[in-house]
């Protein structure tokens, strides 16, 4: 079964893609049949990050105008906030990109964080990966932009950009213990606002390799998404990153990353906390938190 419906996304056929991505983000039993057959794939995947307002839906909308104008697909997936209703995806900004859904070249799956706290889809790693296995020229994936999803996604793109308005001001001082470290790019969005190229400026020398950990200067891109401004440059960019080859020592660190996190969630797959406060309700008194947890 799976073999025919992964033969069938190969080729190309978008409803068996939506239909499998469907299986994984519901768990569908068999479902890790159809990852364990997934073939390698160097199919690079962007990371799009930022701070909420950033305009990150509208710089990958025009990212994705580029990239059809330069002849390549690409598979896009935006993760929104969860509705605390349904669980299903609560923004409705995709109205932004919707002169691609009929687009052969573009592929658009919006997935909600369902409560996940790093702000990604517990699933991302899953659904990327099925998504590399398609005939697209590469993924993109935007996260929502909270939490530690700035951060996480260092740990599924090869190339991870991160989105920043010159508003940010002081708060660029706040990123060097996350957003500073794994981003591979900054872009500048919204570069027609006041004080913008000073903050480029302080941006730039902020991440100098003198103050930095990076071996050579992040590039620092200002954009217009808006208006276009800026795509072609970041554009370019992005294509010199990813077809160098992957540097060995990232390609391992990222799939040490991905398989913790994959590790991580089977192993805690049985662990219920109800069953956990029973077990402490019967501890009684003599309860030690650490004892209790070493010996589970």
């Amino acid at each position: 079964m799976w073999k025919q419906q992964l033969a069938e996304i190969k080729a190309g056929n978008t409803k068996t893609l939506a239909r499998c991505i469907s299986f994984i983000e519901n768990e569908v039993p068999g479902y890790e049949d159809l990852l364990q057959e997934l073939p390698s794939s160097a199919t690079p995947v962007i990371g799009i990050t930022g701070p909420p307002g950033a305009g990150k839906s509208t710089l990958t909308d025009a990212l994705i105008g580029t990239l059809v104008q330069e002849g390549a697909s690409v598979a896009v997936l935006c993760v929104d906030p969860s509705s605390p209703f349904n669980l299903g995806a609560l923004l409705g900004d995709r109205i932004r990109m919707s002169d691609w859904y009929d687009n052969p070249n573009v592929y658009i799956r919006s997935l909600a964080t369902r409560g996940s706290l790093g702000g990604l889809h517990p699933k991302i790693i899953e659904i990327s990966d099925l998504l590399k296995a398609a005939p697209y020229d590469l993924v993109i994936v935007e996260t929502v932009g909270v939490g530690q999803s700035e951060v996480e996604i260092a740990g599924l793109a090869d190339v991870t950009v991160v989105v920043v308005v010159p508003e940010a001001g002081d708060e660029v001082q706040t990123m060097k213990a996350g957003l500073m470290e794994i981003a591979d790019v900054f872009v500048v969005n919204k570069a027609d606002r006041p004080d913008a190229d000073l903050f480029v400026k302080n941006l730039r020398l902020m991440l100098a390799p003198a103050f930095a950990n990076h071996e050579k200067p992040v590039p620092v891109i200002k954009t217009i998404a808006s208006q276009k401004q800026g795509i072609d440059e970041l554009y370019r960019q992005l294509k010199a990153m990813t077809g160098e080859k992957i540097q060995h020592e990232k390609r391992l660190h990222l799939l040490a990353e991905k398989a913790f996190h994959l590790i991580e969630q089977k192993r805690m797959r049985d662990i219920d906390k109800k069953m956990l406060k029973e077990k402490i309700r019967a501890a009684g008194a003599s309860f030690n938190l650490y004892r209790f947890v070493t010996d589970y």
